[in-house]
């Protein structure tokens, strides 16, 4: 059976250099933390470790004038994790600016799409699918 073809997709990243990079990875991060309320279950519920999830959200804290997350401190209901108003509008903006891109690129990505050769299935290894028009080599 063959597979629906899938609308190329636009991902969008920001990068600020040197080295910092604003992405779908870390703002769906912060959105697991609005719904979690906690650093270490928006990381497991992405499939991060607990170290890597509150290493993105010290990046993010520390590539802004102005902190995207806050975290209490632990006690007998726990720690936790709540968003600033700052982050808030920040995956605001960036699903904002992710929805302009695709909306000004629809068309483009539409042309594309129409000319796009899917990998045939007997190429998961990578290799090029065989001209069907070209006979095959004979043994030796």
């Amino acid at each position: 059976m063959a597979k629906p073809i899938m609308m190329p997709k636009l991902i969008m990243r920001i990068d600020f250099p040197p080295e910092d990079r604003l992405g779908r990875g870390k703002i769906e991060l912060l959105e697991q933390i609005r719904s979690e309320g906690s650093i270490t279950n928006a990381g497991r519920a992405m499939g991060l470790s607990y170290r890597r999830a509150w290493m993105l959200v010290a990046a993010m804290n520390r590539m802004f004038s102005t902190p995207v997350v806050e975290s209490k401190r632990g006690g007998g209901g726990g720690g936790g994790a709540v968003l600033t108003a700052f982050g808030e509008e920040l995956i605001a903006r960036f699903r904002g600016m992710e929805a302009k891109a695709r909306q000004a690129l629809a068309e483009d990505l539409c042309w594309l799409e129409a000319r796009y050769v899917p990998p045939a299935e007997s190429d998961a290894a990578g290799e090029a699918a065989p001209d069907p028009s070209v006979p095959p080599a004979p043994p030796i």
